[in-house]
Protein backbone atom coordinates (compact mmCIF):
# COMPACT_ATOMS: atom_id res chain seq x y z
CA UNK A 1 0.00 0.00 0.00
CA UNK A 2 1.08 3.14 -1.27
CA UNK A 3 2.32 6.05 1.76
CA UNK A 4 -0.72 8.82 2.46
CA UNK A 5 2.24 11.32 2.49
CA UNK A 6 3.82 9.73 -1.32
CA UNK A 7 0.05 9.92 -2.34
CA UNK A 8 -0.22 13.19 -1.71
CA UNK A 9 3.07 14.41 -2.99
CA UNK A 10 2.14 12.59 -5.99
CA UNK A 11 -0.69 14.24 -6.48
CA UNK A 12 0.70 17.90 -5.99
CA UNK A 13 3.50 17.01 -8.38
CA UNK A 14 1.07 16.38 -11.39
CA UNK A 15 -0.81 19.06 -10.58
CA UNK A 16 2.33 21.79 -10.65
CA UNK A 17 2.55 20.06 -13.84
CA UNK A 18 -0.26 20.70 -15.35
CA UNK A 19 -0.81 24.28 -13.69
CA UNK A 20 0.32 27.21 -16.01
CA UNK A 21 3.39 28.65 -15.29
CA UNK A 22 3.24 32.00 -14.06
CA UNK A 23 4.14 34.46 -16.87
CA UNK A 24 7.02 36.66 -16.94
CA UNK A 25 6.28 40.43 -17.40
CA UNK A 26 7.66 41.70 -20.99
CA UNK A 27 9.46 44.74 -21.42
CA UNK A 28 6.52 47.23 -21.06
CA UNK A 29 8.52 49.95 -22.42
CA UNK A 30 9.07 47.54 -26.11
CA UNK A 31 6.04 48.58 -27.17
CA UNK A 32 2.23 50.47 -26.52
CA UNK A 33 0.00 47.39 -27.41
CA UNK A 34 0.70 44.01 -26.66
CA UNK A 35 -1.45 40.61 -27.62
CA UNK A 36 -2.40 38.27 -24.73
CA UNK A 37 -1.66 34.36 -25.17
CA UNK A 38 -1.82 31.11 -23.34
CA UNK A 39 -0.75 27.55 -22.80
CA UNK A 40 2.00 28.87 -22.47
CA UNK A 41 0.88 32.26 -20.70
CA UNK A 42 2.49 35.11 -22.10
CA UNK A 43 2.17 38.93 -23.32
CA UNK A 44 3.43 39.72 -27.15
CA UNK A 45 4.12 42.88 -27.80
CA UNK A 46 3.12 44.39 -31.41
CA UNK A 47 5.15 46.22 -33.40
CA UNK A 48 2.68 47.93 -35.99
CA UNK A 49 -0.64 48.39 -34.68
CA UNK A 50 -3.77 47.91 -37.60
CA UNK A 51 -5.52 51.30 -37.17
CA UNK A 52 -6.56 54.22 -38.62
CA UNK A 53 -6.54 57.55 -37.67
CA UNK A 54 -9.25 59.28 -35.41
CA UNK A 55 -10.40 61.93 -37.77
CA UNK A 56 -11.14 59.24 -40.28
CA UNK A 57 -14.24 57.76 -38.46
CA UNK A 58 -17.19 59.52 -39.57
CA UNK A 59 -20.60 59.43 -38.25
CA UNK A 60 -19.69 58.43 -34.61
CA UNK A 61 -18.50 62.03 -33.56
CA UNK A 62 -20.73 61.54 -29.92
CA UNK A 63 -19.32 57.72 -29.18
CA UNK A 64 -15.64 59.37 -30.15
CA UNK A 65 -16.08 61.83 -27.70
CA UNK A 66 -17.63 59.94 -25.09
CA UNK A 67 -14.89 57.37 -24.96
CA UNK A 68 -12.13 59.40 -25.47
CA UNK A 69 -12.80 61.41 -22.27
CA UNK A 70 -13.17 58.41 -20.46
CA UNK A 71 -9.93 57.14 -21.79
CA UNK A 72 -8.03 60.02 -21.53
CA UNK A 73 -9.50 60.49 -17.90
CA UNK A 74 -8.10 56.73 -17.17
CA UNK A 75 -4.59 57.85 -18.47
CA UNK A 76 -4.55 60.99 -16.06
CA UNK A 77 -5.27 58.06 -13.36
CA UNK A 78 -8.78 59.71 -12.83
CA UNK A 79 -11.56 57.19 -12.19
CA UNK A 80 -12.78 55.80 -15.43
CA UNK A 81 -15.58 53.32 -16.49
CA UNK A 82 -15.30 49.78 -18.30
CA UNK A 83 -17.00 50.37 -21.92
CA UNK A 84 -19.28 48.24 -24.12
CA UNK A 85 -19.36 49.16 -27.49
CA UNK A 86 -22.25 47.49 -29.49
CA UNK A 87 -24.06 47.86 -32.50
CA UNK A 88 -24.06 47.36 -36.16
CA UNK A 89 -21.67 45.44 -37.70
CA UNK A 90 -18.53 47.42 -39.56
CA UNK A 91 -19.52 50.96 -37.94
CA UNK A 92 -16.26 51.50 -36.76
CA UNK A 93 -16.02 50.03 -32.76
CA UNK A 94 -12.65 47.94 -32.91
CA UNK A 95 -11.52 51.15 -35.10
CA UNK A 96 -12.37 53.35 -32.78
CA UNK A 97 -10.95 51.92 -29.31
CA UNK A 98 -7.60 51.45 -31.23
CA UNK A 99 -7.81 55.07 -32.58
CA UNK A 100 -8.59 56.50 -29.47
CA UNK A 101 -5.75 54.81 -28.07
CA UNK A 102 -3.20 56.04 -30.39
CA UNK A 103 -4.56 59.43 -30.41
CA UNK A 104 -4.47 59.22 -25.84
CA UNK A 105 -0.48 58.46 -26.71
CA UNK A 106 0.11 60.55 -28.65
CA UNK A 107 -1.10 63.77 -26.13
CA UNK A 108 2.20 62.26 -23.85
CA UNK A 109 0.36 59.46 -21.74
CA UNK A 110 1.98 56.09 -21.50
CA UNK A 111 -1.23 54.02 -21.97
CA UNK A 112 -1.06 50.66 -23.29
CA UNK A 113 -3.35 48.30 -25.02
CA UNK A 114 -3.68 44.65 -24.72
CA UNK A 115 -6.16 42.55 -26.80
CA UNK A 116 -7.66 39.30 -24.94
CA UNK A 117 -9.22 36.77 -27.25
CA UNK A 118 -12.96 35.80 -25.91
CA UNK A 119 -12.11 32.04 -25.56
CA UNK A 120 -9.09 33.03 -23.42
CA UNK A 121 -11.64 34.76 -20.89
CA UNK A 122 -10.56 31.94 -18.48
CA UNK A 123 -7.16 33.11 -17.98
CA UNK A 124 -8.36 36.50 -17.17
CA UNK A 125 -7.48 36.54 -13.53
CA UNK A 126 -4.00 35.65 -13.97
CA UNK A 127 -3.52 38.48 -16.33
CA UNK A 128 -4.73 40.93 -13.86
CA UNK A 129 -2.16 39.43 -11.73
CA UNK A 130 0.40 40.27 -13.94
CA UNK A 131 -0.38 43.36 -14.94
CA UNK A 132 -1.49 44.67 -11.48
CA UNK A 133 2.32 45.63 -10.56
CA UNK A 134 3.26 46.74 -13.37
CA UNK A 135 4.07 50.76 -13.40
CA UNK A 136 1.53 51.36 -16.53
CA UNK A 137 -2.38 51.61 -17.01
CA UNK A 138 -3.75 49.26 -19.69
CA UNK A 139 -6.68 49.41 -21.34
CA UNK A 140 -7.56 45.20 -21.89
CA UNK A 141 -9.77 45.39 -25.67
CA UNK A 142 -11.68 41.84 -26.39
CA UNK A 143 -13.15 42.79 -29.88
CA UNK A 144 -16.78 41.27 -31.02
CA UNK A 145 -17.95 39.81 -27.29
CA UNK A 146 -20.79 37.51 -26.82
CA UNK A 147 -21.90 34.01 -25.82
CA UNK A 148 -24.25 31.17 -26.16
CA UNK A 149 -26.74 29.91 -23.71
CA UNK A 150 -24.09 27.38 -22.43
CA UNK A 151 -20.86 29.34 -22.88
CA UNK A 152 -19.33 29.53 -18.73
CA UNK A 153 -16.52 31.97 -20.08
CA UNK A 154 -19.16 35.17 -19.08
CA UNK A 155 -18.21 34.38 -15.26
CA UNK A 156 -14.61 35.00 -15.84
CA UNK A 157 -15.48 38.54 -17.00
CA UNK A 158 -16.83 39.45 -13.81
CA UNK A 159 -13.09 39.23 -12.84
CA UNK A 160 -12.32 42.47 -14.70
CA UNK A 161 -15.84 44.32 -14.21
CA UNK A 162 -16.09 43.29 -10.51
CA UNK A 163 -12.68 42.59 -9.82
CA UNK A 164 -13.85 40.17 -6.79
CA UNK A 165 -12.26 40.50 -3.18
CA UNK A 166 -9.58 42.42 -4.45
CA UNK A 167 -11.14 44.74 -6.65
CA UNK A 168 -10.39 45.22 -10.16
CA UNK A 169 -6.95 46.57 -10.50
CA UNK A 170 -6.71 50.53 -10.39
CA UNK A 171 -4.57 50.45 -13.69
CA UNK A 172 -6.68 48.24 -15.61
CA UNK A 173 -9.55 49.13 -17.70
CA UNK A 174 -11.71 47.00 -19.89
CA UNK A 175 -13.50 48.15 -23.44
CA UNK A 176 -15.25 45.46 -25.50
CA UNK A 177 -17.30 45.52 -28.69
CA UNK A 178 -19.96 43.29 -29.69
CA UNK A 179 -23.11 43.75 -32.03
CA UNK A 180 -25.22 42.56 -29.37
CA UNK A 181 -26.33 44.70 -25.90
CA UNK A 182 -26.43 41.99 -23.83
CA UNK A 183 -23.98 39.87 -24.80
CA UNK A 184 -26.02 36.99 -25.82
CA UNK A 185 -28.56 36.45 -28.56
CA UNK A 186 -32.44 38.01 -28.12
CA UNK A 187 -33.75 34.18 -28.61
CA UNK A 188 -31.85 32.71 -26.50
CA UNK A 189 -32.44 35.23 -23.60
CA UNK A 190 -36.46 34.36 -24.67
CA UNK A 191 -35.71 30.77 -24.54
CA UNK A 192 -34.21 31.25 -20.96
CA UNK A 193 -37.27 32.72 -19.71
CA UNK A 194 -39.83 30.60 -21.22
CA UNK A 195 -38.13 27.00 -20.25
CA UNK A 196 -36.66 28.39 -17.12
CA UNK A 197 -37.79 27.03 -13.56
CA UNK A 198 -37.44 30.28 -12.62
CA UNK A 199 -37.05 32.50 -15.77
CA UNK A 200 -36.14 36.03 -14.12
CA UNK A 201 -33.28 34.55 -12.51
CA UNK A 202 -32.21 32.21 -15.60
CA UNK A 203 -31.97 35.40 -17.21
CA UNK A 204 -30.47 37.71 -14.70
CA UNK A 205 -27.21 36.32 -14.52
CA UNK A 206 -26.40 36.43 -18.24
CA UNK A 207 -28.20 40.08 -19.06
CA UNK A 208 -27.01 41.70 -16.16
CA UNK A 209 -23.28 41.30 -17.90
CA UNK A 210 -23.48 44.09 -19.57
CA UNK A 211 -24.84 46.14 -16.69
CA UNK A 212 -21.53 45.95 -15.29
CA UNK A 213 -19.81 48.23 -17.71
CA UNK A 214 -20.13 51.77 -16.67
CA UNK A 215 -20.17 53.11 -20.49
CA UNK A 216 -22.91 51.90 -22.96
CA UNK A 217 -21.97 53.09 -26.53
CA UNK A 218 -24.18 52.27 -29.59
CA UNK A 219 -23.59 52.41 -33.02
CA UNK A 220 -26.03 52.24 -35.71
CA UNK A 221 -26.25 51.99 -38.77
CA UNK A 222 -25.03 55.29 -41.36
CA UNK A 223 -26.77 57.09 -43.41
CA UNK A 224 -25.80 57.53 -47.02
CA UNK A 225 -24.42 61.24 -46.29
CA UNK A 226 -22.72 59.49 -43.17
CA UNK A 227 -21.33 56.62 -45.82
CA UNK A 228 -20.12 59.51 -48.67
CA UNK A 229 -18.32 61.45 -45.91
CA UNK A 230 -16.28 58.52 -45.21
CA UNK A 231 -15.32 58.19 -48.27
CA UNK A 232 -14.29 61.85 -49.46
CA UNK A 233 -12.53 61.71 -45.86
CA UNK A 234 -10.21 58.73 -46.54
CA UNK A 235 -9.57 60.34 -50.15
CA UNK A 236 -8.62 63.34 -48.83
CA UNK A 237 -6.32 61.63 -46.39
CA UNK A 238 -4.84 59.53 -49.05
CA UNK A 239 -4.70 62.34 -51.69
CA UNK A 240 -7.12 60.47 -53.96
CA UNK A 241 -8.46 62.72 -56.47
CA UNK A 242 -12.19 61.91 -58.73
CA UNK A 243 -14.63 64.08 -59.73
CA UNK A 244 -17.12 64.53 -57.20
CA UNK A 245 -20.38 63.27 -59.27
CA UNK A 246 -18.69 60.62 -60.14
CA UNK A 247 -17.18 59.76 -56.66
CA UNK A 248 -20.64 59.49 -55.51
CA UNK A 249 -22.13 57.38 -58.39
CA UNK A 250 -19.51 54.98 -58.24
CA UNK A 251 -19.81 54.70 -54.59
CA UNK A 252 -24.04 54.30 -54.12
CA UNK A 253 -23.22 51.54 -56.68
CA UNK A 254 -21.04 50.06 -54.65
CA UNK A 255 -22.85 50.18 -51.39
CA UNK A 256 -26.04 49.22 -53.54
CA UNK A 257 -24.20 45.88 -55.02
CA UNK A 258 -23.20 44.85 -51.11
CA UNK A 259 -26.60 45.49 -49.66
CA UNK A 260 -25.43 47.64 -46.45
CA UNK A 261 -24.01 50.73 -45.59
CA UNK A 262 -21.50 50.75 -42.87
CA UNK A 263 -17.85 52.29 -42.36
CA UNK A 264 -15.88 49.11 -43.52
CA UNK A 265 -18.28 48.74 -47.18
CA UNK A 266 -16.72 52.58 -47.32
CA UNK A 267 -13.06 51.62 -46.94
CA UNK A 268 -13.60 48.84 -48.91
CA UNK A 269 -14.97 50.88 -52.06
CA UNK A 270 -12.39 53.41 -50.81
CA UNK A 271 -9.42 50.46 -50.86
CA UNK A 272 -10.93 49.66 -54.86
CA UNK A 273 -10.99 53.22 -55.85
CA UNK A 274 -7.13 54.05 -54.78
CA UNK A 275 -6.25 50.52 -56.51
CA UNK A 276 -7.91 51.99 -59.50
CA UNK A 277 -6.35 55.31 -59.69
CA UNK A 278 -2.92 53.79 -58.80
CA UNK A 279 -2.06 55.16 -54.51
CA UNK A 280 -0.92 52.79 -52.91
CA UNK A 281 -2.28 52.62 -48.89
Amino acid sequence: MIDDADSLARIAAALERISPTPAAAPDFNSATAFVWHVAPDRLSPVAQVNRVDLGLLQGIDRARDILLDNTRHFARGLPANNALLWGARGMGKSSLVKAIHAAICAEGHALKIVEVQREDLPSISRLLTLLRAAPHRFVLFCDDLSFSHDDQHYKSLKAVLDGGIEGRPENVIFYATSNRRHLMPRDMIENERGSAINPSEAVEEKVSLSDRFGLWLGFHPCTQDDYLSMIRAYCTAHGVEVDPDTLRAEAIEWQATRGSRSGRVAWQFFTDLAARKGVPL
